[in-house]
């Protein structure tokens, strides 16, 4: 009997590699089958959530309204922006929004998301069931979360923001040389990349947004005034001198809470604002 037994187990073995791999393939199918059999959730599982977007046309006499989107985030990246392209690339078309780099560097899709100042490429998606995405605050909406830039956009033209200087290079079609020292007090604030995410979190900034300069222009101000290469110092801290240009901040740091790169404008301002005071009194 167990002699018997031992041939008929040896004779079920597969007698080629070939033979035996479509066996464990078989097994597999099998073993798939019997799992969804038994618990059809087994292999087709799915994360919903929802996204409440901020949707206004201006070609559409409608108020704006929240447009209510969901998605399965199993089928998704981790990023709020991959969120909104799979929204405006398999259930809207309509949706409009900016993007460029999706590294964080453009700065193109900074928006409100769930009542912060972010970046849509840099923020996660988060764990709650749902989210609340619209345009960057007191701004104007050209289109859903598409605001216009241009006043932001001027004001940072306003303050010059190119090197500036009164003599040639030391030496002539050469660099301007400077120290590591002095390299070294640009940090924090070359790295701005103008999304608008601090002077839009700025109260001062939505009070006063053609008078007061906000945070971004004068974090690139004393960018420049700060260069040691630049030759318009006194020239610069004179044009940004004013009331509202300047003295609209009241350090409330809002614009340090929202910066997705870590900056801290109200840092910058405050030097400004101390140069300014030992100027008086030189």
């Amino acid at each position: 009997m167990a002699s018997g037994l031992v041939r008929r187990a040896i004779s079920r073995v597969p007698s080629s590699p070939a033979a035996a791999a479509k066996l464990v393939l078989a097994r597999a199918h099998a073993s798939e089958a019997h799992a969804q059999t038994v618990d059809p959730k087994a292999t087709a599982t799915s994360d919903l959530k929802k996204f409440q977007i901020y949707r206004w046309n201006p070609d559409n006499p409608k108020k704006p309204e929240l447009q209510e989107y969901q998605i399965d985030l199993k089928d998704c990246g981790p990023m709020v922006l991959d969120a909104l392209i799979k929204i405006k690339n398999e259930i809207d078309p309509s949706l409009t929004f900016r993007r460029s780099c999706r590294e964080g560097i453009c700065g193109s899709c900074a928006m409100n998301i769930d009542g912060q100042n972010g970046l849509a490429c840099l923020t996660k998606i988060s764990a709650g069931p749902d989210s609340m995405i619209t345009p960057l605050p007191h701004m104007f909406v050209i289109k859903d979360l598409v605001v216009d830039m241009t006043n932001f956009y001027n004001q940072y033209k306003s303050i010059e923001p190119w090197l500036k200087r009164k003599n040639p290079p030391p030496t002539p079609g050469k660099e301007i040389p400077q120290t590591k020292a002095d390299r070294s007090k640009l940090d924090g604030m070359y790295e701005c990349i103008l999304c608008a995410c601090c002077s839009t979190s700025c109260p001062s900034y939505w009070w006063n947004p053609e008078s007061y300069l906000g945070p971004a222009a004068l974090l690139h101000a004393n960018r420049w005034i700060m260069d040691s290469r630049d030759e318009y110092t006194k020239e610069r801290l004179e044009a940004v001198d004013d009331e509202y240009k300047l003295y609209r901040c009241h350090t409330i740091l809002n614009c340090a809470k929202a910066c997705p790169k870590g900056l801290n404008p109200g840092k910058q301002i405050q030097n400004i604002k101390a140069l300014e005071v030992n100027k008086r009194f030189a």
